[in-house]
């Protein structure tokens, strides 16, 4: 090999590293300039923003914007910010999420370790969940919650979430339990443990990966939904996102963008969480099986 050949081949990877930095440094720009121009805005005052550019950072920054969006911001005909949605998001979060993956454990279990006649069927039909769109299931879940007594409330909202969550864990844990030997289990069960005991001491011990999949992804999807919320929840019983919908539609008054990024901020902030402290365990849930099968 030449010199010049050997030259060149030293160079190829540092400009191959250069090219892929540049290119991801581009794309963090391009996906962090809005959420550094909301957080800007939501701490600027409503002169300063008038008068300001878009981009400028606030000399005189200030909470204000913050203290109305959660307490005194009006959305829709009431003007008590967006405590009260936000509450009503964390009671609709919690139980749906903790049901959801709880259930579709259990099915991923039986589906994989104590399969049944039909249950390549019944696994299939489930599969089908997945893919309906939320707006076939609009009219059914109404006249269920009608029929049963839970329209317009945060516990008939966490029945359809529950519901309709059930295809994907299910899916999950399928495909993660797949990959757990069922010589495990028939060795289990030689020795006398039954179906529970199996669960709780074979399965449930090296589940955690998927269950930080599960959890994370029902957690995302339940705390931004807009169209279950708005369809069967109406007034103080609306979730989060809903009321920041109202709340960025009401044109009484002066458009006060400072407040509606805050509030924006505010309805983001779990997700945000979430994903900031448990993404690495996304990552690894994903890899470690979840998506295989």
């Amino acid at each position: 090999m030449s010199e010049r050949d050997m030259s060149l081949h030293r160079h190829t990877p540092r400009l191959g590293r250069l090219v892929i930095y540049t290119i991801l440094i581009l794309a963090a720009v391009f996906y962090l300039t809005p959420l550094y121009v909301i957080v800007i805005t939501s701490i600027k005052s409503l002169q300063a923003i008038h008068l300001g550019n878009l981009l400028s950072i606030p000399l005189h920054p200030t909470l204000q914007p913050w203290r109305e969006a959660w307490s005194s911001a009006c959305s829709g005909a009431t003007c008590q910010g967006v405590q009260v949605y936000f509450w009503n998001s964390v009671h609709l979060v919690i139980p749906a999420v903790l049901i959801s993956t709880a259930f579709g454990a259990v099915n991923g279990y039986v589906l994989t370790q104590w399969r049944f006649r039909g249950s390549d069927l019944f696994f299939t039909l489930l599969l089908i969940g997945t893919f309906i769109p939320f707006q076939m299931v609009l009219l059914p879940m109404a006249w269920v919650l009608g029929k049963i007594h839970l329209q317009n409330s945060i516990a008939g909202l966490v029945m359809v979430h529950v519901i309709y969550g059930l295809a994907f864990t299910t899916l999950f844990f399928r495909n993660f339990y797949i990959t757990i030997p069922r010589e495990l289990v028939k060795a289990a069960m030689i020795d006398g443990a039954g179906f529970f005991t199996i669960f709780w001491r074979i399965m449930l011990p090296v589940s955690t990966p998927i269950f930080m999949v599960t959890i994370i992804w029902q957690f995302t999807q339940i705390w931004n939904d807009f169209l279950f919320g708005v369809v069967f929840t109406s007034g103080a019983i609306h979730p989060i996102t809903v009321a920041l919908n109202n709340l960025v539609n009401t044109s009484t008054g002066v458009r006060r963008y400072n407040v509606d990024m805050a509030a924006a901020l505010i309805a983001a902030l779990p997700t945000l969480l979430v994903y900031l402290i448990a993404g690495k365990y996304f990552v690894r849930g994903l890899t470690a099986g979840s998506v295989k099968g």
